[in-house]
C-alpha cells in the first residue's frame, strides 16, 4: 500500500508541475509575443529599398534612448496584438532613433547627425520629419510617395492608435475628415 501511495503521490507532482509549465508558457508568450505577432521593424533605408518594389505607407517610431515614454509605448502599443497586425499589414514600420549616428541617404540628399558625440544630438531625418517639433515618442505617418501625412507626437495607447492606422492604412483620409472617421470608427481592441 505503502508502494502504492508513493506512485500516486509521484504521478500528481508530474501533473501538477506539468499543469505549472504549461501555464508558465502560455503567460510569457502573452509577454513576449512570437516572431508573427510582432511588429517588422525596419530601417528607414530598408523601408525605401522594399517601398520601390511594393509601394505601402510608412509609420516611423521617431523615439530616443532616454525617453521613458517611448519604452511604454514599446511596452504597452506595439505588442498589442490588433496594433501589429494593422501596422503589419499597411505599413513599413520604421523605428528611428532620433538621435542616432547613422548616416542615411535619401533622394539624393544626405542626412548625418551633426554632432554625434555630443548628448542629445538630433539627426536631421529626424529634425525633417518632426518639422523640427523635437518631441519624443512621434509616430510619422508617410504615404507611399513618401510625402508626409501627419507627425503624431506624444505617447499614444493602443486605443488612440487603433483610429489613426485605420484611418491611413485604409485610404479613409482621402475621403473623410478625421472628426467624421472617428464618430463611426469602431474598435477592435477589447475594452
Amino acid at each position: 500500500m505503502k508502494k502504492f501511495n508513493i506512485l500516486v503521490l509521484f504521478i500528481a507532482s508530474g501533473f501538477a508541475l506539468y499543469g505549472i509549465w504549461g501555464f508558465t508558457q502560455t503567460h510569457s508568450s502573452e509577454k513576449n509575443p512570437t516572431q508573427s505577432q510582432q511588429i517588422k521593424w525596419i530601417t528607414f533605408e530598408e523601408a525605401i529599398k522594399l517601398n520601390q518594389k511594393q509601394p505601402k505607407k510608412f509609420i516611423i517610431d521617431v523615439y530616443t534612448n532616454w525617453c521613458s515614454w517611448c519604452k511604454v509605448m514599446d511596452k504597452n502599443t506595439f505588442t498589442n496584438p490588433v496594433i501589429i497586425k494593422h501596422i503589419n499589414e499597411y505599413f513599413y514600420a520604421v523605428k528611428l532613433n532620433a538621435e542616432m549616428k547613422d548616416t542615411v541617404r535619401f533622394n539624393d540628399v544626405v542626412f548625418v547627425n551633426p554632432n554625434p558625440e555630443q548628448r542629445s544630438s538630433v539627426h536631421q531625418l529626424a529634425a525633417a520629419l518632426l518639422n523640427n517639433q523635437l518631441s519624443y515618442p512621434t509616430t510619422v505617418f508617410l504615404d507611399e510617395g513618401v510625402n508626409m501625412l501627419s507627425p503624431v507626437p506624444g505617447y499614444l495607447k493602443p486605443q488612440d492608435m487603433e483610429p489613426i492606422l485605420n484611418f491611413y492604412g485604409k485610404n479613409h483620409h482621402k475621403t473623410t475628415k478625421w472628426e467624421d472617421f472617428t464618430k463611426t470608427f469602431k474598435s477592435e481592441i477589447a475594452p
